[in-house]
């Protein structure tokens, strides 16, 4: 039962954690509520069972815990304002939350909100929407943790001093807040993905609550680049019952069984990646599903389209110019031209210092040596990429087979 709870807790947290911020209007209460409510799940589901809506249950548990809280304050002293009016709600309105399905939205966009840097924005979302702990977040921004949980916690004082609503806005507010809530909504993606955390390389519940959050967003705006975003998920997530292997080891892009691709997936996002280039404005989202579709599209690895890819990369690279898109460029030149010309990619580009600690950089430079035949090196290139993975797991136990 005690892993039934922490699987709930894993895959439901942060949608829960969404609606009591909607529910209780403040963010601190919200979390203490939250633990509260997973503390009562331990306590009566091993005895009563698991109710036939966790997530509801949980919503409700926490609002209860939250409301006997706010009382027992009362009784000492004035209530901080609007505190007043939720102990006022009719008791049928805090029996029953109604969470509403877009509350996980309605907190990327608070945590999207201009008045926040861009350094908080970051730090916020990748805690309390990708539910990444301090010192993941910190490795992941190379910064030290005191300096994000200070980050953190100043940026959800100031959404509540400068009283930022909770929801999603609508017209010119959500067009100029849409390219940050584009990234939130990636990065929730990519850590399901990519699991910088623990030992699963795959959290499906991350990425599926990312394609259902950009399926959201198309709903709302009519915009290129959410299309775009919405058919690179499912491009990428369309791969993930090949990525491992039935004992969980890493099976790489190249050695995936593609029949095995799921193929409805693929064709809703081809159906996506047309309307957006239609459209005839077309962004780095959109570039990078065409890159995507590319590899779906390609029977086999052999006759995957490397010509054009290589090309996408080209205008990426102007379009969003970044040291990991020139990586990716590099490899699609090196798949081009011969693993040399690979190679000397790069390590031009380790040699900026940008990526030297990337662990798919010196992944990559491993593979291009393997296919040039200079074992040993490859070997030292793999053993220096699994200096970067701290967390056991598939992609360290590839780099150490790889490096051994």
């Amino acid at each position: 039962m005690r892993e039934s709870i922490e699987e709930t807790y894993r895959r439901e947290s942060r949608r829960i954690l969404a609606t009591l911020v909607r529910l209780l209007g403040d963010w601190d209460l919200a979390e203490e509520a939250l633990q509260d409510a997973f503390a009562e799940a331990l306590s009566q589901w091993p005895t009563q069972g698991v109710p036939e809506n966790p997530r509801a249950w949980l919503i409700s548990a926490g609002r209860f815990r939250a409301i006997d809280k706010i009382r027992r304050r009362s009784r000492f002293g004035p209530l901080p304002e609007g505190y007043e009016d939720l102990l006022a709600a009719p008791e049928e309105e805090r029996a029953t939350p109604g969470e509403l399905p877009d509350d996980h939205l309605r907190m990327i966009f608070t945590c999207c909100h201009p008045a926040l840097s861009q350094e908080a924005r970051l730090a916020l979302v990748l805690r309390e929407v990708c539910g990444l702990t301090t010192e993941a977040i910190a490795a992941a921004l190379l910064c030290p943790a005191p300096t994000i949980a200070q980050r953190i916690v100043r940026a959800k004082a100031k959404i509540r001093d400068a009283g930022i609503p909770f929801e999603v806005p609508e017209g010119p507010e959500l067009a100029s807040r849409l390219e940050t809530v584009l990234h939130a909504v990636y990065l929730l993606f990519n850590e399901g993905y990519h699991g910088s955390e623990g030992s699963d390389l795959l959290r499906p519940d991350l990425t599926r609550e990312g394609i259902r959050l950009g399926h959201l967003l198309v709903e709302l705006i009519d915009d290129e680049e959410v299309k775009g975003l919405v058919a690179l998920m499912l491009f990428q997530d369309s791969r993930r019952a090949t990525r491992l292997n039935a004992v969980g080891e890493l099976v790489l892009l190249e050695d995936q069984d593609r029949s095995r691709w799921d193929r409805a997936a693929i064709a809703q996002a081809q159906k996506l990646l047309d309307q957006a280039f239609a459209a005839g404005r077309i962004g780095s989202y959109c570039l990078q599903a065409a890159i995507a579709s590319l590899h779906a599209a390609a029977p086999t690895a052999a006759q995957t389209d490397w010509p054009q890819i290589a090309g996408l990369y080209q205008v990426l690279r102007r379009c969003a110019p970044s040291p990991v898109i020139d990586l990716n460029a590099a490899v699609a030149e090196g798949m081009v031209h011969g693993p040399e010309e690979g190679l000397r990619r790069i390590d031009a580009l380790l040699a900026e210092g940008q990526l030297q600690d990337f662990v798919l950089a010196h992944s990559a430079r491993g593979a291009f040596l393997l296919r040039c035949g200079r074992k040993e090196e490859a070997r030292e290139a793999y053993a220096r990429a699994l200096e970067g993975v701290s967390a056991p797991g598939p992609q360290q136990r590839f780099l150490q087979r790889m490096s051994g």
